[in-house]
């Protein structure tokens, strides 16, 4: 098991910086991970951010604009749809964004500031400070916020009832019962969990209830009772809502746990940097709930790096580090239905909703992608309808919800994706975006996206020249 690492031993340094064209979006910056020297020994072996990567080698991305050629050459391209458009960014300078949630006209980020901002119709609303661990994953469920962080813990915020606008921490988990608990109960009283069938799953001691490293992901059930957290100490551990207590562990892997998702069926899958996605099944036992190891889906040399299960819960995908995309069927007994390429460096984050899929990258990308329609068994394989450039580091992190002011017969969405480059951007997208063969101008080359506004962390709007 793999020491705990320092909150600020995980620093990204900008090796280079080209500024070859006066717009800010083309700078050509490449971040990699500072680890210690016995990397062989850190659950971050196989991580993107291990090897470094030739920025010389990097091609700029193309920009695609919504003009499109004729109808009758692409008969089969929806004909209703708005332009995929850059709205603009939200810019505070104080940390490379990790994590992203969002929840009506709520926007919440996370930062390696140790800051988790608070956003309100795109003007910065509040914000709160955990004193340790920068901010990995967000998690809303009810009227609680959950924070994962670098230093293992899972801190739990309200806001406050008098004053909308100010947050408070109401605990850290694990709670201080937890470990009075454990003190003072024996290991299969409170942590029963290893009962001849699932031998991947811990049974007391300090372990049982705790992080030793830094929680990578957060989760909730489909339910939204249970909340799932997944760490570098290569556990992924289970949490009751209600009241805050660890119901189980379970030793999922053989490195670190970069990524957990409830799918379907109390079915949950996760992804390490050991190469793997493995499947395992929710059993609901009297008063107890039970996680047990049902199938590996993949096994590969490079790490897994994001999970994603599409909102039907036909669909499960997953990113990796080589910058490829797979993805499972589920009405097709779980089976492999294809990789999605295109990326040129690791995928780090994925989003799911309606028919699209997003997947963030350290290319600086973000690829919009349409799966096939299923009407009557058949459908062809999925598309890529667009590929939103404007990030001058790597996309670490994706929220997504549905645009209220879409038209009448197309259903849009607003898509905001956090960087390394210290910003969040607002993109708005239409499902009905034909394929990006068909997305090129007059000329027959590529047209980079509207010019958009710039919002600080004031409200102030700043137009780009």
């Amino acid at each position: 098991m793999p020491s705990s690492k320092d909150p600020n031993s995980q620093k990204f340094t900008k090796l280079k910086k080209v500024e070859t064209d006066s717009d800010p979006d083309l700078y050509d910056i490449t971040y990699v991970d500072v680890s210690p020297s016995d990397a062989c020994s850190s659950p971050l072996s196989k991580s993107p951010w291990s090897a470094q990567v030739n920025p010389n080698a990097m091609e700029p991305l193309p920009q695609y604009s919504s003009a499109s050629k004729s109808s009758s050459q692409h008969p089969k391209e929806p004909k209703n749809y708005s332009p995929n458009i850059l709205m603009g960014s939200l810019v505070r300078e104080e940390g490379h964004i990790y994590s992203l949630a969002t929840s009506g006209d709520m926007l919440y980020t996370g930062s390696d500031s140790k800051n988790i901002r608070v956003w309100k119709n795109h003007i910065e609303f509040s914000t709160f400070k955990s004193n340790s661990g920068l901010v990995k994953a967000i998690v809303l469920a009810a009227d609680k916020i959950f924070t994962g962080h670098q230093d293992g813990k899972i801190r739990v915020w309200k806001v406050s009832s008098r004053d909308s606008s100010v947050f408070r921490r109401v605990g850290t988990m694990p709670l201080i019962r937890d470990y009075i608990r454990n003190s003072i109960a024996s290991s299969s009283s409170y942590f029963g969990f290893s009962r001849g069938r699932n031998k991947t799953s811990t049974s007391g001691g300090a372990q049982g209830f705790r992080h030793v490293d830094a929680v990578s992901c957060l989760a909730l059930s489909e339910d939204r009772r249970l909340m799932y957290s997944g760490s570098w100490d290569r556990t992924f551990k289970v949490w009751r809502v209600s009241d805050l207590r660890c119901l189980e562990s379970v030793n999922a892997h053989d490195d670190a746990v970069n990524a957990v998702v409830a799918g379907f069926d109390g079915l949950v899958f996760s992804g390490s940097a050991d190469g793997s996605v493995k499947v395992w099944r929710r059993e609901d036992q009297a008063k107890e709930t039970r996680h047990f190891f049902s199938e590996t889906l993949l096994k590969q040399d490079c790490a897994v790096t994001a999970i994603a299960v599409d909102q039907c819960g036909m669909l499960i995908y997953c990113g990796s580090s080589d910058g490829t995309v797979n993805f499972w069927e589920r009405d097709n007994n779980m089976k492999n239905g294809g990789v999605l390429r295109g990326h040129k460096l690791a995928v780090l984050c994925l989003y799911a909703a309606g028919n699209l899929l997003f997947s963030g990258s350290a290319d600086l990308g973000i690829r919009v992608w349409r799966r096939p329609e299923r009407r009557g068994g058949g459908g062809g394989g999925h598309v890529c309808v667009s590929v939103l450039t404007g990030h001058a580091g790597p996309v670490k992190c994706l929220a997504v919800e549905r645009d209220q002011e879409s038209v009448s017969g197309e259903r849009r969405w607003i898509v905001y994706s956090g960087s390394l480059d210290r910003s969040v951007k607002m993109w708005r997208v239409s499902e009905n975006s034909p394929a990006l063969e068909s997305m090129t101008d007059s000329s027959g080359g590529s047209s980079r996206l509207t010019g958009a506004s710039s919002f600080s962390a004031q409200g102030r709007i700043s137009h780009k020249k």
